[in-house]
């Protein structure tokens, strides 16, 4: 019988001593259509002992020709063992010479000192070969064992998994307790059916593909992060991967595509400590039998089964916010276009105007980056289904309304149409704080009254991208019922580069008792402060107004309490000031305040108008100044280009008349005559 068929035809084998009784009878069996056996090796990670006294029968006899000891054993021990071998705890440093021993299958070196395999390449029958508790640190010297079913290697010193190439019909590796950082070499033994890595320093699991036969794998106390390929072993069976540092189900994912796994343990990994451990192994693992070698029972099936409802909805439900979410930041992103765009043609108006004023080469189309809104773009990677999804969004919305809470977020110039729905009175209610983005404040400034019907109970207003450049726009927030906090984003609204802007809007808004503007509390001092810069500014806007203009402007609302003013005319300081605390906390806005207040882009359209007059005019005069100091120079520079050779002609006159001098002297005194 060939090599081959030895293999495949089953071997049992008995390892027994004539001193041992019937029940320290240790039988191996080895056949290709059963697993028992190397799962019974491979539960205890092969940490086990023989009960043979062969060795008492064994007698290594040095040579003076090799520096290998040579095996002789006794006639009577080759009869009774002819088939098997062991060495076992016979203190061996080397492998010694066997010869005549052709015949062996089974080979045990067990706890011996032995640093490297040799000296059995002669053994070509072998079948078992047990190497269990040496000091070996590389493997080698097995390529002639062809027939070669189980190798057992655990508890040396090897680094790396090498010189397999010719063992293909190896059935068992055992490989624990080494030092190996990585799974390689071993693609060719496509009918190993057990592979034992336990206590090594493994920190991934990979390059797994063809071990088509392996039914079991053990991975025991490594230090494994995350585990792949192993969907690609069709016929294991047992996956052993406790006390490791697997942390998630993803780092492991492969496992649930894998059809043939019942069983597999996680104890001692992070992930087991997880409360949703075991629903999301076994809803992702139907077809486990054990569990952290525990069976699964059908109530847990169930139970698995629900949460993996459950999840699924609750993925659902997240896919459907996901969905929700990007088209916000997709209409919100076309909104924010729009704006840059609007806010690019008005800066392109103002630049040409400036050319055509100063003459200057400056390029139109240069818009300063600091106008541009910075809205982030991106959010981060999206799933493949949510992109499917999103393709049949529509992009084109040029305004936002959203109600998130007791928030209203207004986003582009159309959601102001939104204030004359028909708002529900729970919906309204609820509303405390409106938020304006990418809208002109005076748009805003024509639906405030509205703002303060649909919404009565909103304290809190939010300003951003809505081009507040002036203090003055403040003004117009005088008219809403109650503002407790203002908060004005920096981005798009230039007024905040001002000092004193807040001290302005908590003098202006005094009668709203203002608590928090940009989020910052007010303090008593802050009112006291902003009444001191801006008190007088109020003072002198009402006393210069002619009595029918200040009460056309107040209104019905105020003009009683300014005829209530009118008449305190006389009475006593301290009476007047308790009549009026009463009048303002009754009527609301100080009067002298009220007189502040703001026309929109129709009145400022007029006052830029009226500015670029005055700039016209400046212009025309500076240059007549300009064009007058030039003909100036000219003349200056003509006379001093003139001037030497005047300067001669006079030294020469001057020289000819003093020539005779009782000539210039009687030229002299005729000239005084004649002047008299």
């Amino acid at each position: 019988m060939d090599c081959q068929d030895e293999v495949n035809c089953g071997l049992h084998l008995v390892i027994q001593t004539s001193s041992l009784p019937e029940k320290n009878k240790v039988e191996f069996k080895l056949n290709k259509d059963t697993s028992s056996f190397p799962g019974r090796l491979l539960q205890h990670d092969l940490e086990r002992n023989y009960s043979s006294r062969q060795g008492d029968h064994i007698n290594l006899v040095s040579s003076s020709l090799s520096s290998f000891p040579i095996l002789q054993r006794s006639s009577e021990e080759k009869i009774l063992y002819s088939d098997r071998l062991s060495l076992e705890r016979q203190k061996l440093t080397v492998c010694p010479i066997i010869n005549g021993e052709d015949h062996l299958r089974l080979l045990n070196f067990q706890h011996n000192f032995i640093t490297r395999i040799q000296n059995i390449s002669n053994l070509q029958k072998l079948i078992s070969l047990d190497l269990y508790d040496n000091q070996i640190e590389e493997i080698s010297g097995l390529s002639t064992l062809r027939c070669l079913r189980v190798l057992l290697l655990g508890k040396n010193r090897i680094k790396k998994i090498s010189n397999l190439e010719n063992l293909k019909s190896l059935d068992v590796l055992d490989l624990h307790g080494n030092q190996i950082t990585k799974i390689e070499n071993i693609n060719h033994l496509c009918e190993l059916r057990v592979l034992n890595l336990a206590r090594n320093f493994l920190s991934h699991v990979d390059n797994l593909n063809g071990l088509d036969s392996l039914t079991e794998l053990n991975l025991r106390h490594n230090q494994i992060t995350f585990v792949r390929d192993v969907d690609n072993l069709p016929c294991l069976q047992h996956l052993f991967l406790s006390f490791n540092n697997i942390s998630s189900f993803d780092s492991v994912s492969c496992l649930a595509d894998s059809s043939s796994l019942s069983d597999i343990t996680f104890d001692g990994n992070p992930i087991a400590q997880e409360s949703w451990y075991k629903h999301t192994v076994l809803q992702n693992m139907m077809q486990l039998r054990q569990l952290d070698m525990k069976r699964i029972t059908e109530e847990e099936r169930r139970m698995a089964s629900v949460l993996a409802k459950k999840e699924e909805e609750k993925k659902r439900e997240s896919h459907k916010q996901s969905l929700l979410k990007e088209k916000k930041r997709l209409t919100i992103n076309n909104v924010a276009r729009q704006w840059d765009l609007q806010q690019q043609r008005v800066a392109n108006i103002a630049t040409n105007e400036d050319r055509k004023d100063s003459d200057s080469a400056q390029d139109p189309c240069q818009i300063d980056g600091s106008t541009l809104s910075a809205f982030p773009e991106e959010t981060g990677p999206l799933d493949s289904g949510l992109n499917n999804a999103l393709q049949g969004l529509s992009v084109i919305d040029t305004y936002l309304v959203e109600v998130d809470g007791d928030t209203l977020s207004l986003y582009g110039s159309g959601a102001l149409e939104s204030l004359d729905r028909n708002w529900s009175v729970q919906t309204s209610g609820m509303i405390t704080t409106v938020s304006f983005t990418f809208i002109e404040f005076d748009e805003i400034v024509h639906v405030l009254p509205k703002l303060k019907i649909k919404f009565p109970n909103s304290l809190h207003l939010k300003f951003k991208e809505t081009n507040l450049v002036m203090l003055q726009q403040f003004n117009a927030l005088a008219q809403l019922r109650r503002v407790d906090q203002l908060t004005i984003d920096p981005q798009g609204n230039p007024v905040v580069n001002f000092t004193l802007w807040k001290y302005y809007v908590l003098f202006r808004l005094s009668h709203f008792s203002m608590q928090k503007i940009n989020g910052t509390e007010v303090t008593q001092n802050d009112m006291i402060m902003a009444e001191r810069l801006f008190g007088i500014l109020a003072h002198v806007a009402s006393s210069e107004l002619p009595q029918y203009r200040l009460i056309s402007i107040l209104g019905d609302a105020r003009k009683k309490q300014f005829r209530y003013l009118l008449e305190s005319k006389g009475k006593k300081p301290g009476i007047i000031n308790e009549e009026n605390n009463d009048s303002k906390r009754l009527v609301g806005e100080n009067t002298n305040r009220a007189t502040l207040n703001y026309t929109t882009r129709d009145f400022y359209n007029e006052k830029l108008e009226e500015v670029k007059e005055k700039k016209k005019f400046c212009k025309t005069y500076i240059e007549d100044l300009v064009k007058e100091a030039t003909e100036i120079n000219m003349k200056n520079e003509a006379l001093q280009k003139l001037w030497p050779q005047m300067f001669i002609e006079l030294v020469r006159d001057a020289v000819i008349e003093i020539r005779n001098k009782n000539s210039y002297m009687k030229l002299c005194l005729q000239q005084i005559t004649d002047q008299k």
